[in-house]
């Protein structure tokens, strides 16, 4: 049998949500909260919670790096995103930073049942996760970085960490 590429006709949306969501404090770059509603799309992110800085649709920018997922994926904004997480953790919400720190745990070691409602924080393109929205994570997590540089691109890292942590969830 020939292997052959298939285009978006082929493409059958399953529709299933995951109860994962994404915090997005002070990311200001559209390209990357455009990435953000792509990776929620296409991993099942029930929603995204832009806050602080953070870009807000509708933006050309945003839309055009999403093609047009944030028409799809829920999403809201509130300024303080202490309050995002109050509401989150009263609704049995995990709470987990993404981001290297002193005490974070390589994602691959996170300890997950399958079962957890889980928020994941991502921080800032310059400064990464503040150091207030830690002190509230029940986890944070950093993926392990074999190279010189010790970063990479926030939605990139989104992405690696939305795969490990719903391929875990129970299906």
């Amino acid at each position: 049998m020939k292997n052959i590429q298939l285009n978006h006709s082929h493409h059958h949306a399953k529709n299933k949500k995951y109860p994962v969501c994404f915090l997005v404090h002070d990311i200001d770059v559209p390209m990357n909260i455009g990435s953000l509603f792509r990776i929620a799309d296409a991993l099942g992110i029930e929603k995204i919670y832009l806050s602080g800085s953070s870009l807000v649709p509708p933006n050309a920018k945003i839309r055009k790096t999403s093609r047009a997922t944030e028409k799809s994926v829920p999403f809201s904004y509130e300024e303080n995103p202490r309050d995002i997480l109050s509401k989150l953790k009263s609704e049995g919400y995990t709470i987990i930073s993404l981001e290297i720190t002193t005490s974070s745990i390589d994602i691959s070691e996170l300890p997950l049942t399958g079962t957890e409602k889980i928020c994941l924080i991502l921080g800032s393109e310059r400064s990464g996760v503040s150091q207030e929205l830690l002190n509230v994570s029940d986890f944070t997590v950093h993926i392990p970085m074999m190279g010189q540089n010790s970063s990479m691109n926030v939605a990139t890292a989104c992405s690696i960490a939305a795969y490990v942590i719903t391929r875990r969830m129970k299906k």
